[in-house]
């Protein structure tokens, strides 16, 4: 079984996909760790994002190991995965990554910005989750705040809709609901009710107790 969650930066849709791997005994992949990873080493190697080779390189390369680093989640990377992102080849060499995780047993739950698009036209369940901008900024400057990142709420709104415009102008796989995704606005949805939410979706979808034909 393969669920695909799609969504913005900061609508939820990253802990709903935990979640709901956890509730069905799915391996989980946060595909868009795969890009922050990417601008990670390039930054560490002290190469520009623009050079298309050592960007190519650098996805072809990862270290799956270090997908859990914390680092990843630090202001800067974000920003910087959102320049890497749009570069088509960076994009192939990453997409293979993406669908070999889903070729285990089980399947897999993913969550990104073109997984019921691109990476997995096939799922079995699409859902794509939003939420009003205020909000996605409001959450992500709290998470900033709680591990000593300093920004102001209106730094990290800016930032915010920077981000939504190039993942939804990109060229290659913009950010975009899929014609079969199941909508699940968070907006007004704590994390408990989101998820609550999300598991009736994808029940109603799959019905007779999650199982698929």
């Amino acid at each position: 079984m393969i669920i695909a969650v799609d969504g913005p930066a900061a609508s939820g849709k990253g802990t709903l996909a935990r979640k709901i791997a956890a509730h069905y005994g799915l391996p989980y992949l946060d595909t868009g760790s795969l890009y922050r990873a990417t601008a990670r080493d390039l930054l560490v190697a002290k190469s520009d994002h623009e050079n298309v080779n050592e960007a190519v390189r650098a996805a072809q390369n990862i270290d799956p190991d270090s997908l859990d680093d914390p680092k990843l989640r630090e202001p800067g990377i974000g920003e910087a995965a959102s320049l890497v992102a749009p570069i088509p080849q960076v994009r192939a060499a990453l997409l293979q990554y993406q669908r070999r995780f889903c070729t285990g047993p089980k399947g897999a739950v993913l969550d990104g910005r073109d997984i019921g698009t691109v990476v997995c036209p096939d799922a079995n369940v699409k859902l794509f989750i939003k939420a009003d901008t205020k909000v996605r900024a409001r959450r992500r400057f709290l998470e900033l705040e709680a591990s000593g990142l300093m920004m102001t709420e209106a730094q990290v709104l800016a930032d915010l809709q920077k981000r939504d415009e190039r993942d939804r102008s990109r060229h290659s796989s913009p950010l975009v609901k899929a014609v079969d995704a199941h909508l699940l606005d968070t907006t007004n949805l704590d994390i408990e009710s989101s998820y609550k939410a999300a598991i009736e979706l994808i029940e109603g979808v799959l019905g007779d107790g999650g199982k698929t034909d």
